[in-house]
């Protein structure tokens, strides 16, 4: 017998054992006293005061859980999914070290520009000075602007705050009532054992609520599973289904421009040249941004349904479809490459077959694909119709979920750690260093 199939005999013996106590004692009447124990989930709530106030500057603390990554400089951005960023001084790649954490409730995106660090922290647009990354200071917070574009499907109540986080209570409740010659149900759960009369509990299923070419960086460069993105002095956020405009000519002073409507299954946000290249759940979109205060719909490629980051190198684009996931449980895994020589009329050239693809990142035709549990692989990219067959290294001991190549230099992070590898020879690919993570939980 197995550990669980054991545990629920003795959880059910337990059970039987107290509801026949309670029929030796009342038998007289006939009656039974039933003890129901079990375990719910309950939603804590924040208000928008508290949240704010709990903004602050930290020692390095240690990394549970990984999220998105961001390259500024000397410097690696790594995001805790809704805590906030650990900073990491990357001057000596092989030895990088956490000089600090900022402490931001409800983070999950981040941009650099300027030594001016933009952030997200649930309803609010934090603007940071991070000049002396190890003395950051809070300069500016835009309150409120995120209340009806939400980055993570945050859950809003006006009247208890916004939900933070759920914890588990125990109850118990004990109830008397006659006895007809049978026991009531018995139900088992993960969180517990609960003794029933008549009905069951569910378990509650909780869901969570995603370069400049000169020496010095003015604008940083993002994952491409980046939410957001800066080009030309304005920054550009994006959630489900809307894209947010920010003029930050003044690096203090973020100003909300237009807000526009795209669709539906808005993922990712990739800024190339003149363009932005959105990844969607049912295709790619592609914008003009000669204008930067207002983007301009170019054209629409679609696929299946599907999760989907893309990244851009000359007149190719590089999209993952992932199935298996949230986004559609019958998708796909696969790659696709997309001629958008005319950014009107994007053309699918070919789709190859992948196991598990998550983020992706392209560099003078080196091609590194994110696999999830299935490791990093890194394809020669130059023949677009023969990537598979040009496998130049593959790393299949731990998970990858979003890399940033740059300047011969691979930032990874995956589910147990941040690794850096050197692929100046893209046939000697070297390892250089990795921050282990301790994580709570899985990476969606």
């Amino acid at each position: 017998m197995n550990k669980q199939n054991t545990s629920r005999t003795i959880l059910l013996i337990a059970g039987i054992l107290i509801a026949a106590t309670g029929i030796l004692l009342t038998g007289c009447d006939d009656k039974v006293e039933i003890t129901q124990k079990y375990t719910i989930m309950e939603p804590v709530y924040q208000s928008p005061d508290e949240i704010r106030a709990s903004f602050e500057i930290m020692p390095p603390v240690e990394v549970t859980n990984t999220g998105k990554i961001y390259l500024y400089q000397n410097y690696i951005l790594l995001n805790e999914p809704g805590k906030g960023i650990h900073v990491i001084n990357n001057k000596n790649k092989e030895q990088p070290e956490i000089i600090s954490f900022i402490n931001i409730p409800g983070n999950y995106e981040m941009a650099v520009r300027g030594d001016r660090l933009f952030a997200d922290s649930y309803m609010d647009l934090v603007v940071i000075d991070i000049s002396n990354p190890e003395n950051v200071t809070l300069t500016k917070r835009i309150k409120d602007i995120f209340l009806t574009l939400t980055q993570q499907n945050q859950y809003y109540d006006p009247e208890n705050g916004i939900l933070v986080d759920w914890e588990p209570k125990e109850i118990i409740e004990v109830n008397e009532s006659e006895f007809n010659g049978s026991f009531p149900s018995y139900y088992y759960y993960e969180t517990g054992f609960a003794l029933r009369g008549g009905f069951a509990t569910t378990d509650m299923a909780l869901s969570s609520f995603a370069p400049e070419s000169t020496p010095i960086m003015q604008t940083g460069i993002g994952g491409s599973m980046a939410r957001f993105t800066i080009m030309k002095e304005h920054l550009y956020s994006i959630d489900n289904s809307n894209m947010l405009v920010f003029d930050i000519s003044n690096l203090d002073n973020p100003v909300p421009g237009a807000n526009l409507n795209i669709g539906w299954g808005i993922e990712t946000i990739f800024p190339y040249k003149d363009n932005l290249f959105l990844g969607t759940q049912s295709g790619m979109i592609i914008y003009d941004n000669s204008d930067p205060d207002l983007p301009v719909h170019l054209s629409t490629i679609s696929h299946i349904v599907s999760c989907d980051p893309v990244v851009v190198e000359n007149d190719i684009a590089y999209v993952t479809l992932r199935g298996g996931t949230g986004c559609r449980n019958t998708a796909s895994n696969q790659l696709d490459v997309i001629d958008i020589s005319d950014l009107k009329n994007p053309k699918l050239l070919i789709s190859h077959p992948m196991t598990n693809p998550h983020g992706l990142g392209i560099d003078n035709g080196t091609l590194f694909i994110c696999e999830g549990s299935a490791g990093l692989k890194v394809f020669d990219a130059s023949d677009i119709y023969k990537i598979p067959k040009n496998l130049l290294a593959y790393y299949g001991d731990f998970d990858a979920y979003d890399v940033i190549p740059y300047n011969n230099n691979l930032i990874m992070v995956g589910n147990s750690g941040l690794y850096q590898f050197d692929y100046s020879d893209p046939n000697d690919i070297k390892f250089l260093s990795m921050i282990s993570i301790s994580r709570e939980e899985p990476m969606l």
